[in-house]
């Protein structure tokens, strides 16, 4: 079915905007020295500059390097010239911390004691002892002087994911304080959630992460959900009434900045989209996406950047899900994230206006709680109407370009499951049958983010944990015996997977790779992190999900090939 656009400009689509900031900052998000640095490749990762804290006043290096590049042939310096400069004007990362042990991590949380193997529950501990290591308290000097900084200054200590990722990201978060919530960290987790209702009041939406170069996009708004977990824990309905309005403020910011209306049949549907207005290159992967633009008209060029940034928005940084034609025909040159509606964003979106509304009515708030379920029943007419496929018995991603469904595989396709966001249980059963017939089931080390190897990391052969847990928790809320048989398999071969890597490597791996067991991910722009956040927090989830039922390698499970498989594995190492 064709559909007709309403408020679409081919090249770049615009919805209603209100101002939010934009990093102005000459060092780390635009101007010669960053471009400069940048280029010159002194460091194997883009980020690890815009991570450094100067030594003094910005103007002091700023002018600095305008009197030594004044003098150089074509305004540029040359390797060494660069480095001799970094050295005496910047301090290499991670100046920002102090050493900071969570004060209410303690031995032996209640969630040990329902995971029934020996095995697991000793990997378990382990993982609980890994908050230890990721949390990070910002020294005072942060908010004393944020010239010198690239990091954001938050009121609270914050667990960081690991590796590269040494500040506070956002939907990573969410994971990372389902897993606190688990370790009874309750205070650490407050602190985190109150350092994002400070980002908001502060920037009106929560960035990409806790660094300036990332104030210019948001990442997927989890923020609500992060409330909705910490109340489940707490029942503490004071923190509940002072969250709420800036929850709302962000749910505001994603529709009046993120939105499109489309029109068919007769009526018009308002979606979500990642879409940041961005013309720049990444700060943090600044040569990469220069490189990508090179031989691109200058509107090309901008045009690409400000699809670079949205794709990092999502999350999915990148994927052939946000290609031109969807399939990995294209190249990451032929990214078009704010061209494409997301499932699994619009599903987030319509959990969320569910969540407002049974916030507002425990609060005693009747006519907000009204406003925000008249908004998801919207919202679910609109997801039925443009993201259902009745004939493919799925939900798909959808094309502003070409009108039509976006026909890929993603676990995320069925992420209305996860959000209970579909009107008949037999959409639900449906599903179940595409995944099934989708393939994605076949490998035994978790769902692949794609069938499609591109070479980025959101496609074939890498799993992510999140991706792991929302099909998962998707399923698990079906009411049928299938659905939830399939549920524990998956988490079964995910929590192997993750022990497997813990026993071969000694780490947690931000992904995984379907091919190999325990096997890391690869591919993309950086080298595959340890840590790591999320994943720690997923495997703890299932664990308490599942722990009665999960099992270790010397514990075979009803896969009796497959526990065959893991003893040999083991032995082999």
């Amino acid at each position: 079915m064709r559909l007709f656009l309403l408020s679409f400009v081919a090249t770049f689509p615009l919805a209603k905007c209100t101002f939010y900031p934009s990093c102005e900052s000459e060092i780390y998000c635009t101007g010669e020295i960053l471009k400069q640095v940048q280029m010159a490749k002194l460091y194997d990762d883009d980020k690890y500059f815009v991570d450094m804290k100067l030594r003094d006043a910005p103007d002091v290096a700023l002018e600095a390097f305008r009197n030594l590049t004044s003098t150089s042939p074509e305004g540029t310096l040359n390797f060494s010239q660069l480095r001799e400069f970094l050295n005496k004007y910047f301090e290499p990362p991670e100046q920002e911390f102090e050493p900071w042990t969570p004060l209410d991590w303690k031995e032996n949380p209640q969630f040990l004691l329902r995971i029934a193997d020996k095995e697991l529950r000793d990997w378990a501990e382990k993982l609980h002892n890994l908050w230890k290591s990721l949390g990070r308290k910002i020294r005072a000097g942060v908010k004393e002087h944020p010239e010198l900084y690239s990091l954001i200054s938050t009121p609270h200590p914050v667990v960081v994911p690991g590796g590269r990722f040494r500040e506070l990201y956002y939907w990573d978060s969410y994971w990372v304080i389902n897993g606190l919530l688990l370790s009874d960290m309750q205070n650490t987790t407050r602190g985190m959630i109150e350092n994002f209702l400070y980002l908001v009041d502060r920037y009106g939406f929560v960035p990409n992460g806790g660094r300036v170069y990332y104030e210019r996009r948001s990442q997927p708004p989890f923020l609500t959900l992060m409330v909705e977990s910490y109340y489940q824990a707490t029942k503490d309905r004071s923190f509940l009434r002072t969250a709420l309005p800036v929850l709302e403020k962000e749910y505001k910011f994603w529709m009046e900045n993120r939105s499109v209306v489309v029109a068919v049949g007769g009526n018009q549907y308002l979606l979500n989209r990642y879409a940041v207005q961005v013309a720049q290159p990444r700060p943090e992967s600044y040569s990469d996406d220069v490189e990508l633009a090179e031989g691109l008209t200058e509107e090309a060029q901008q045009q690409l950047y400000m699809e670079m940034n949205s794709g990092a928005e999502s999350g999915w940084d990148f994927s052939s899900r946000w290609f031109l034609d969807g399939q990995g025909q294209n190249s990451l040159k032929d990214t078009r994230t704010s061209h494409i509606l997301p499932v699994d964003l619009n599903a987030l979106l319509c959990r969320n206006e569910g969540l407002l509304a049974s916030f507002h009515r425990l609060v005693g708030e009747t006519t907000s709680a009204e406003h925000y379920e008249k908004a998801r029943g919207e919202r679910l007419k609109a997801i039925e109407a443009l993201l259902w496929d009745p004939e493919r018995n799925s939900w798909f991603d959808y094309s502003l370009v070409t009108n039509t469904s976006r026909t890929a595989f993603h676990p995320t396709n069925l992420a209305p499951l996860w959000a209970q966001c579909y009107s008949t249980p037999s959409m639900g059963e449906q599903a179940l049958q595409y995944l099934e017939d989708s393939g994605a089931l076949k490998y035994q080390n978790g769902v692949p983010s794609s069938m499609t190897a591109s070479g980025q990391q959101w496609d074939f052969p890498n799993a992510w944990p999140p991706l792991q847990h929302m099909l998962i928790e998707g399923l698990s809320n079906l009411n049928t015996t299938k659905a939830k048989e399939v549920a524990f398999d998956l988490a079964q071969r995910w929590i192997r997977t993750n022990w497997l890597a813990y026993v071969k490597y000694g780490h947690m791996y931000e992904k995984y790779s379907v091919e190999g067991d325990g096997k890391p991910g690869g591919g993309g722009e950086y080298e595959v992190q340890l840590g790591f956040g999320w994943t720690n927090g997923v495997a703890m989830q299932l664990l308490d999900q599942y722990g009665d039922k999960l099992s270790g390698c010397t514990r075979l499970s009803s896969s009796f090939a497959l526990g065959l498989l893991c003893i040999a594995l083991l032995t082999c190492l």
